[in-house]
């Protein structure tokens, strides 16, 4: 008897091989039935309400593993709005106002066009990183794949001709990854929860731009992480102090009591890609120095 040489890790089939024979079986009724179906091949099953903890693992374990996969290590995370335009378009805001109201908006947007080409600048900074002794990527630029200033992070990495990642969620409207975002690395989420995990999983540092409502429940989150001690301190950088300060009172929650007042010391307000850089280069010096 002829014995197999080859190495297994299992004697038994692979599930891609046995959905293979699964599509083959001959028509009846037991086989055409639903319950005959594999469970992993059937949607039907795995979309049920008592299967929401198999999705959570799923949507952990997906990105997670193809991260793995392709080698990187850590994120430079950048947040912002999905409204404020690029440089070019700024302009087309205010020409298609059709009221006082709308043209004070869009002067508003137009004024923070600049933190477009601001995150596209710091994204081609993060990608510069060279891999380090095991081919290991670091900073790797994480968007939420969207448009605007989550379009401007993934195009600096593409300048350098970098892979970035872009963490799509889904919407009742119809979207899609902006064009940027490496296609490999470019993945969509049920659940906010898990997006928001693999957001920080990974994150070496995080840039906050001006942003609404998802970019303050974001950057909001992170900063309870860090201030708990659920996770270490890493640089969170906000850009646009006078944004910040106009659109949230930090310093009356000191004057109120209900954070401290070394919570202001969790992030630093900057005004440029340059100088939100040498923050989180420094930082890891002071590590490495310390160490």
């Amino acid at each position: 008897m002829t014995k197999d040489k080859q190495p297994h890790r299992s004697r038994f089939h692979k599930a891609k091989d046995d959905a293979r024979f699964a599509e083959q079986a001959t028509t009846t009724p037991q086989t055409a039935s639903a319950a005959y179906r594999l469970a992993f091949q059937d949607t039907d099953f795995l979309l049920r309400e008592d299967l929401r903890p198999v999705r959570f693992q799923l949507e952990l374990l997906k990105p997670e593993l193809l991260l793995d996969e392709a080698g990187i290590e850590s994120t430079l995370v950048i947040y912002g709005s999905a409204r404020i335009p690029e440089p070019d378009e700024a302009d087309a805001l205010e020409t298609a106002a059709t009221d006082d109201v709308q043209r004070n908006i869009a002067r508003r947007l137009k004024a923070k066009a600049h933190y477009y080409d601001e995150a596209r600048a710091l994204a081609r900074l993060a990608s510069q990183v060279p891999c380090d002794d095991r081919g290991c990527r670091h900073f790797v630029v994480c968007s939420g794949g969207g448009p605007s200033i989550m379009e401007a992070a993934n195009r600096g990495a593409a300048d350098e001709g970098r892979e970035s990642i872009g963490l799509n969620i889904v919407l009742p409207h119809e979207q899609a990854p902006n064009r940027f975002v490496t296609p490999d690395l470019s993945f969509q989420f049920h659940y906010f929860a898990l997006r928001k995990m693999h957001f920080l999983l990974r994150a070496r540092a995080v840039a906050v731009f001006p942003g609404g409502f998802g970019t303050f429940d974001e950057m909001f989150e992170l900063l309870t992480l860090i201030q708990t001690g659920k996770i270490k301190p890493i640089p969170i950088v906000l850009f646009g102090k006078e944004f910040w300060h106009r659109v949230v009172n930090f310093d009356a929650l000191v004057e109120e009591g209900v954070i401290s007042a070394r919570d202001l010391d969790l992030f630093t307000f900057v005004e440029t890609a340059t100088e939100a850089w040498a923050i989180i280069d420094g930082f890891y010096a002071n590590i490495e120095e310390t160490h």
